[in-house]
């Protein structure tokens, strides 16, 4: 109990009112006490009384609450949302082609779609659709014909993304047969490396009746030596070679070229480099198709609001890259390449389904829903 003497109140008249006041109207509840013994019940209040207050009328002096927990112990760390890994198999070794898959990554794009992906060059330039149709890397790099030529083989291959809008290959001359006429090149020696190089553009360079000839030379496969192959004679035309590439580097030994590009030869104009994916996983793996696309078109409008600089960073990242073919062919290169790598061109696809079909090397069209694809559609 608390106790307060009159002499305790004088000199603080106003106070002193309140609290006999408060003590007046808490009489009922109160009871006034001698020290030491209780006083009869009926004993008049004076200013000279003992009064006892209950325990717990006043707030104590000093209030302790207990502090929050989270000013005690930091709040537990967010989990970050699990990393998507992706393998994706490049079309040839490495190249400035390849710029924006490197500069993605280089860039941390990928990181922040929540990506890691390794990019991969394949042992053999006939490798990565083979690969990617048993299931053995998660994305690959091809040319539009081929995409074409593996599904009417019965692969179940889908084109999610274009990296160049244009051919990046063409039919290469080199040497002494570089000035001859088109209809002239029907006798001369032939290597390839890609699939539709043999089966699309050799047909469309020599006729039957030349291949049916008993001193017809077949092409050969001549897999990453084409350049080497042209140099030592061995062979005089290389149909599917880079074209923003391999002319200069011959012309650094003298040797003469001639271009001729596949719209010569009437085939149409088609994606150059496109990304392909196996059919099977096109809904089922939407949102990360969704997220690699998006991380490609963030590299490539990087790219084409700094070419110097991406050029620049691009080289150092990957030293392999740094000479004088790869820099003039850059700003080439960076024309060609698509700004909105998801979006679908149909009437590419449908053209050249009409051509292969057209020209016996197809039976049938295959619709272009069963080729191509933007993710952000699905």
């Amino acid at each position: 109990m608390i106790s307060i003497t009159a002499p305790q109140l004088r000199g603080r008249p106003v106070a002193a009112l309140c609290l006999l006041a408060m003590l007046w109207l808490a009489s009922a509840a109160v009871s006034a006490q001698p020290s030491g013994a209780e006083a009869p019940a009926d004993t008049p209040l004076t200013l000279d009384s003992d009064v006892a207050l209950p325990e717990g009328l006043w707030p104590p002096a000093k209030i302790v609450m207990p502090a929050p927990s989270v000013a005690v112990a930091p709040p537990e760390p967010l989990t970050p949302p699990p990393v998507k890994t992706l393998t994706i198999m490049l079309d040839w070794f490495l190249s400035p082609q390849h710029a924006p898959l490197l500069l993605a990554k280089v860039q941390g794009f990928y990181q922040k779609e929540g990506l890691d992906v390794t990019l991969r060059p394949p042992a053999d330039p006939s490798l990565p659709a083979k690969l990617l149709a048993a299931g053995e890397v998660d994305a690959a790099l091809a040319r539009q014909p081929l995409l074409h030529l593996r599904n009417h083989d019965g692969s179940r291959l889908v084109r999610i993304a274009t990296l160049m809008e244009t051919p990046l290959n063409a039919v290469i001359v080199a040497g002494d047969a570089a000035s001859k006429e088109l209809d002239a090149l029907a006798t001369r020696t032939y290597g390839y490396a890609t699939q539709e190089g043999a089966e699309l553009i050799v047909p469309l360079l020599v006729p039957d009746s030349v291949r049916q000839t008993d001193g017809y030379t077949a092409p050969r496969n001549v897999h990453y030596s084409g350049e080497r192959e042209l140099r030592q004679g061995n062979i005089d035309i290389m149909v599917d070679g880079f074209d923003h590439a391999l002319p200069t580097r011959l012309a650094t030994d003298g040797i003469a070229t001639r271009v001729i590009p596949y719209t010569e030869l009437g085939l149409p104009v088609h994606d150059g480099l496109i990304l392909m994916i196996n059919g099977d996983t096109l809904n089922e793996r939407k949102l990360t198709w969704q997220h690699l696309t998006a991380a490609l078109g963030r590299a490539t409008r990087w790219i084409a609001q700094n070419p110097k600089r991406a050029w620049q960073t691009l080289i150092e990242a990957y030293p392999v890259l740094d000479n004088s073919a790869n820099e003039a062919a850059w700003p080439a290169l960076v024309r060609r390449m698509a700004l909105r790598p998801a979006a679908v061109d149909s009437r590419r696809y449908r053209r050249l389904e009409a051509f292969l079909q057209d020209r016996g090397i197809t039976d049938a069209r295959l619709p272009t829903s069963t080729l191509a694809a933007d993710p952000h559609a699905l």
